[in-house]
């Protein structure tokens, strides 16, 4: 008879080859933790000294997000930079800003869409960075019809479709800073083709969209390459909704089973954390009947998902040292998200 241990080993082995995750399996697989380059910005770093940032924080994903954070896409820079990670041990992922030719926060002067994403392609092949990341826009292209903006970056994704796929490279397009919600985001990815983009999925630009991020998850989660976790205070006011974000741990939208979940549906993963805290709140005067020409496609039960989330908030004040420089303030607050995730990963 055959050893019962052995055809169990066997038998998740199969099941992690498929990509399934079992109940009770989740230790089963390292975790690896993430910190994106912009949590800790504001201190002018060299890459090598985020490098060793990251290291010292015991995190094993190093992610570039933009290339100011690379500082040089000279293939030479690259090949040194990727050389200290792997003296470090570490994963390297790395990205750019917006390719929507058509959005107001893409950079003209940098060349065409093509031509900058045909450069980052080639910097993630160089860097062994399994992906790139990139976003469409911001909320401001919400107001010219998001349907369009849309378009346009299919367009250039297909464009470099061919090329993206020789360099065996996928692109992670991010919900970001209030551009796209869920479904239309899946809708772009979709379009352009799953088999090479994909995304960057940010729990605090959910907020952003009028949108729960466990909402986002859900839709989201067959199509994530990655992540941006940023935890957020999300209440109820008089007018509307108000949205801060806040360091890891110190939000009211459960992050804790957000992980949770995230770890579950997209195994291996990396949980990546991109710490931006917002002093004062954002709000959403959703009671004002102009507040809905940006959003007048989404389902109201989606908003009530997202109304449903803000009832059980609350303020959550600022805690940061108003003494501090920006710098400092920057600095510390990365700190202390590295640290309540790398403990909350090791409790899991």
């Amino acid at each position: 008879m055959r050893d019962h241990g052995i055809a169990r080993r066997d038998f998740l082995r199969a099941v992690a080859a498929a990509g399934v995750v079992l109940p009770g399996t989740l230790a089963a697989a390292p975790v690896r933790f993430g910190i994106d380059m912009f949590s800790v910005g504001a201190q002018n770093w060299t890459p090598f000294q985020q490098l060793d940032f990251v290291a010292k924080a015991n995190a094993k994903v190093i992610h570039f997000s933009e290339v100011r954070f690379l500082g040089s896409l000279e293939p030479d820079h690259l090949r040194a930079v990727r050389a200290r990670a792997d003296e470090l041990g570490l994963d390297v992922e790395i990205g750019m800003r917006s390719i929507c030719p058509t959005s107001s926060t893409f950079d003209k002067a940098a060349g065409t869409a093509e031509e900058q994403l045909a450069r980052l392609v080639e910097a993630a092949r160089i860097m062994r960075s399994p992906i790139v990341r990139a976003f469409l826009g911001s909320s401001a292209d919400r107001k010219s019809g998001i349907e369009a903006h849309i378009d346009e970056t299919v367009k250039v994704l297909r464009n470099l479709r061919s090329r993206i796929m020789d360099a065996g490279v996928k692109i992670a397009v991010e919900n970001h800073a209030g551009d796209m919600q869920a479904r239309e985001l899946k809708m772009l990815v979709e379009a352009a083709g799953p088999e090479f983009v994909g995304v960057t999925f940010d729990s605090g630009n959910s907020a952003w969209t009028i949108e729960d991020p466990h909402l986002t998850l859900d839709v989201l989660a067959p199509y994530i390459l990655t992540s941006h976790l940023r935890d957020s205070a999300i209440w109820r006011t008089p007018e509307g909704v108000a949205v801060r974000w806040t360091r890891m741990g110190e939000g009211t939208i459960g992050m804790e089973d957000l992980i949770r979940a995230y770890v579950q549906r997209c195994p291996g993963k990396a949980v990546t954390i991109e710490v931006i805290v917002t002093p004062q709140p954002r709000m959403f005067d959703y009671r004002r009947p102009e507040f809905w020409a940006l959003y007048q496609n989404t389902p109201a039960w989606e908003f009530s998902r997202f109304l449903a989330l803000s009832e059980k908030g609350h303020p959550v004040p600022d805690q940061s040292d108003p003494n501090a420089t920006p710098a400092e303030r920057n600095l510390a607050h990365a700190e202390a998200s590295a640290r309540w995730t790398r403990e909350f990963l090791a409790r899991m």
